[in-house]
């Protein structure tokens, strides 16, 4: 019976939220094609309560109080971007999504076998025979990568690569034969310049396929400013996916389904959050949803028991009906995923997300975030607008109207409370 209120209670609320109220007016040109000259330069705008100020980006330490703890997702994009060319002259581009056998993100950038991935495929019609083929070189060797199509997995592709010589792993493979893969909004080709503006200078664990671009606004002189006022920092790591740029098509949100990103977080980083109740900024949309992820998770652990090897997941709509239920603080939360470590012997917590924030969430970790200007209709402004309420409408206008650049390599807001 208490299933059935929470279900009911939360098509209810599911019900009233229509994605046409979060439209608005995008420009062209206030799309950014390029990333500011330098990194820091970026403007700044900064939102707490009422208030809405602009400044640049490298002021601001100044806006952050000096007990502040900043979450980092240390992340780094590949070169998902593969592009074959058939005989015939068409153009096949396979975009990898994640890593299907071996599972495991490290094992299969270090394999020196076939792969197997999950992927999107541009023109698969003209894709007839079994195999098609890409040249590449790497130190003036001419090599040669396979990919093989393998059956779908889910709305995506299985697909099985292969290459030669066998001698480089999948990761040279891909270093030498791939491409940035730029949000399709850029609409330009990846240039040289984007191998290193489009990561963060902080980014350690290769796996995405989309930058976590609040965090291309760091500079090294950004980070000394930091650690001087005594603001500490940490790291999760969730590899972003394509459908990060994937728009709310449906009218009812509740008919929208959530794409589902792999995430993990250390013993070290659950503890500095443990111990510093109230002032967690998140760098990132995706460092958002990591640490919010976590709060659902451990919820979990304590209401309900994971079979030995079962994989942490946590649903879309999760928050939506545990959210009626029996509430349990953060700490409490938190602190059952630290014993899950202690158990299982291991120093983090591995985990899947399709967590979907939507205005009426109650956040459980954050206080706060550092975040890119994001598109029209998106799961990403329904975000923004759970943290600020009705006030993102307002917020977007003051970015719109003193010329703040949009989008991936646009500008960023610093929004607490």
């Amino acid at each position: 019976m208490v299933i059935l209120h929470a279900l009911f209670s939360m098509k209810k609320l599911l019900d009233k939220i229509s994605i046409d109220d979060f439209d608005y007016d995008l420009p062209d040109e206030k799309i950014a094609l390029y990333p500011a000259g330098e990194r820091d330069e970026s403007k700044l705008l900064v939102h707490s309560d009422d208030k809405t100020e602009e400044d640049i980006f490298r002021n601001i330490s100044d806006y952050l109080a000096g007990d502040t703890l900043l979450v980092f997702n240390n992340t780094r994009v590949i070169k998902a971007r593969l592009q074959f060319m058939k005989q015939t002259g068409s153009k096949i581009e396979i975009m990898l999504l994640e890593p299907l056998n071996p599972f495991d993100y490290s094992r299969t950038f270090a394999s020196e076998s076939p792969v197997e991935w999950k992927c999107m495929v541009g023109n698969l019609k003209k894709w007839k025979r079994e195999n098609i083929s890409l040249p590449f070189e790497v130190g003036h060797r001419q090599c040669r990568l396979t990919a093989t199509k393998n059956g779908t997995a889910d709305e995506a592709r299985r697909i099985i690569f292969s290459w030669e010589p066998a001698e480089l792993s999948f990761s040279e493979v891909i270093q030498a034969a791939g491409h940035i893969p730029l949000p399709p909004y850029i609409g330009r080709e990846d240039e040289h310049s984007d191998t290193v503006r489009y990561q963060t200078i902080y980014g350690k664990i290769s796996g995405s396929v989309a930058s976590p671009t609040a965090g291309l606004h760091f500079s090294d002189r950004v980070i000394k400013d930091l650690l001087n006022k005594g603001i500490k920092q940490t790291e999760i790591t969730l590899h972003v996916g394509a459908g990060t740029f994937q728009p709310v098509r449906t009218k009812n949100i509740a008919d929208h389904e959530m794409h589902c990103e792999r995430y993990t977080v250390t013993r070290s980083t659950l503890k500095l959050i443990l111990s510093n109740p109230g002032n967690v900024i998140a760098v990132g949309t995706t460092a958002v949803r990591t640490l919010e992820s976590l709060y659902w998770l451990g919820r979990k652990v304590l209401l309900e028991s994971y079979g030995e090897g079962e994989h942490f997941y946590t649903g879309q709509w999760e928050a939506c009906a545990g959210g009626r239920g029996k509430e349990i603080r953060t700490a409490d939360s938190l602190e059952a995923l630290l014993r899950v470590m202690e158990k299982k012997g291991t120093d983090m917590i591995e985990a899947s997300t399709a967590l979907m924030i939507i205005p009426g969430y109650k956040f459980k970790v954050i206080n706060g975030m550092i975040t890119n200007f994001h598109l029209p209709r998106s799961s990403l402004l329904l975000l923004v607008s759970a943290w600020t309420g009705n006030k993102w409408k307002k917020i977007y206008d003051f970015a719109l109207t003193h010329n703040f650049r949009f989008l991936s390599y646009g500008d960023c807001s610093l929004l607490i409370k």
